[in-house]
């Protein structure tokens, strides 16, 4: 019986891995600017979950704890002593993991080239689709300060693009 046990965790573990990975090496990707670093820190952070002997509700449940996971490694990484920093955003337009599902050009390439603090919630609200209040909470912020920031990180990108393309979100989780 235990034995059944593990293969079903196992199983599950696969699926949850192949449901998230893309989005936890394009969120690492974002705070390290290094392919490389990103594909470690997934590892780092999937490894931890492996683990972990935590149980999610659900889907969303996993997709934020790993998110926070995501975002409290890169930060580990930033306070160490060997971090050097560096931007490498030639690798990033040859990277398939992060332009397979996401129209791309200039947009990933101005997006990284914001600030910090816009270019997570512009990622987070466009691309995973969460609401303003939520990326607060998985940020744990003031809603009105991500609202502040979503609102000046559109304008930044806007001018940056021309005026194209990153409008507001018309769906049910628009901030």
């Amino acid at each position: 019986m235990e034995n059944n046990f593990s293969l079903n965790r196992e199983e599950e573990l696969v699926q949850l891995y192949e449901r998230h990975v893309n989005m936890v090496y394009r969120l690492c990707y974002l705070y390290l600017k290094n392919s490389v670093d990103a594909e470690d820190a997934v590892q780092s952070i999937f490894l931890k979950l492996l683990k972990s002997k935590i149980i999610f509700n659900d889907h969303e449940h996993e997709k934020a704890w790993l998110i926070v996971a995501a975002k409290n490694y890169c930060k580990d990484i930033f306070k160490s002593w060997w971090r050097k920093h560096r931007v490498d955003l030639n690798d990033l337009a040859e990277n398939s993991k992060v332009v397979q599902d996401v129209e791309v050009g200039d947009v990933i390439a101005k997006l990284l080239a914001l600030p910090q603090k816009y270019k997570i919630v512009l990622y987070l609200f466009y691309f995973e689709e969460y609401a303003a209040k939520e990326i607060a909470e998985l940020l744990n912020s003031n809603e009105s300060t991500v609202r502040t920031q979503l609102q000046r990180g559109r304008e930044r990108l806007k001018m940056d693009l021309g005026g194209e393309y990153f409008g507001q979100r018309k769906d049910k989780k628009s901030n």
